[in-house]
């Protein structure tokens, strides 16, 4: 049975605990990274408030669905009173940043400023421009060279700026797992899937580029560590941080070794052996100027011919040693979480523990 959805209209404040230790608001729960922080946290004994516009219920034990607009602050600040820390999760359409990133963050940041809790994003490399360094740590200049590099750079200055707020950056990679709407269901593994050949992946960029990539449930727990560290360190407590989250470095031959071991655990082996294919930048580039989406995905083809890879030392300093779900594991479990089945049984892969 699924726990039970937080009316908003028939929420009575005073009847709740006047305080709540360890709780958290996702924002954005539906989503991939939302879904995926919503069970670390919840796993990890947290009281978790997971906000959405629908409730689909499916939510791990414990967790509320509070059913609200991320623009009615007043509402989620109401019904999240006691939360210490605020994911932002939320996704807003990839074509649709120019008039939907910085105004439904800002929504965001003041739910969490209201709320008086830690204000957490999930940061990316767009910051970083064509000419980012292969190792890019938490002090690595931001120099974007795209409109998306450069929005993300002004959300998070205002982050930076928020008067009274306490945030945190955790940048990483392309996101892998927890469902779809990715890089490796969307393009790579896509003959992977029911219905598909089984033949053929196709990799967007140069195999011999090392690229950044998070395993959603290993970045998920990274965001736990992070929040558990603020609540019991008080005394370390920053106004703005920036850490970057290791995930997986490979070069595209290395991932697709590595996705083809996993595709044999799912039972999947082409008679014949792979094909590998390349993605047609060229006409996507032509095809961007009647469709949107091949605008943006060619603007920011440079992620796949610049190699770069995500340090994270500094945030386990901070936070200590986390978990890391090797790579053939992660894909392993992504696949089947994607249905991908051959002709045997495979086997169970769980997220790394630490």
């Amino acid at each position: 049975m699924n726990p039970p959805t937080l009316a908003l209209d028939a929420l009575d404040p005073v009847s709740a605990p006047a305080t709540l230790r360890s709780q958290v608001l996702v924002l954005g729960a539906n989503g991939r990274l939302g879904r995926a922080v919503v069970e670390a946290f919840a796993q990890a004994g947290w009281s978790v408030l997971a906000q959405v516009r629908q409730d689909r219920g499916g939510w791990p034990a414990g967790v509320r669905a509070v059913v609200a607009d991320l623009a009615d602050a007043a509402a989620l600040v109401r019904a999240a009173e006691g939360t210490t820390a605020v994911v932002y999760a939320v996704n807003p359409v990839y074509t649709a940043w120019d008039t939907e990133l910085l105004p439904r963050a800002r929504e965001g940041l003041a739910v969490a400023a209201a709320l008086g809790a830690l204000f957490m994003l999930p940061g990316n490399v767009y910051g970083f421009g064509e000419a980012m360094p292969l190792q890019l740590r938490p002090d690595t200049p931001q120099r974007p060279t795209a409109v998306k590099g450069r929005q993300r750079v002004a959300l998070e200055a205002e982050m930076a700026a928020w008067p009274g707020l306490r945030s945190v950056v955790l940048r990483a990679g392309d996101f892998f797992g927890a469902g779809t709407g990715a890089w490796l269901d969307l393009v790579i593994a896509r003959d992977l899937l029911p219905g598909g050949r089984a033949r053929r992946l196709t990799y967007p960029g140069p195999r011999d580029r090392v690229h950044a990539w998070a395993y959603l449930p290993d970045l998920a727990r990274a965001f736990v560590a992070v929040a558990q560290h603020d609540a019991e360190r008080p005394d370390l407590r920053e106004a703005h941080r920036v850490f970057t989250f290791a995930g997986h470095a490979a070069t595209g031959a290395e991932w697709l070794d590595a996705l083809e071991a996993a595709a044999a655990r799912c039972g999947v082996v082409p008679e014949g052996g792979w094909r590998h294919a390349s993605m047609p930048w060229g006409l996507i580039r032509l095809a961007g100027w009647v469709w949107p989406m091949g605008r943006e995905l060619s603007r920011m083809a440079y992620l796949w011919r610049v190699p770069h890879a995500l340090d994270g030392s500094a945030l386990e300093a901070a936070v200590g040693r986390l978990p890391s779900t090797p790579l053939v594991d992660a894909l392993t479990a992504s696949l089947q979480a994607l249905g991908v089945r051959g002709l045997g049984p495979a086997p169970e892969v769980r997220p790394a523990r630490g």
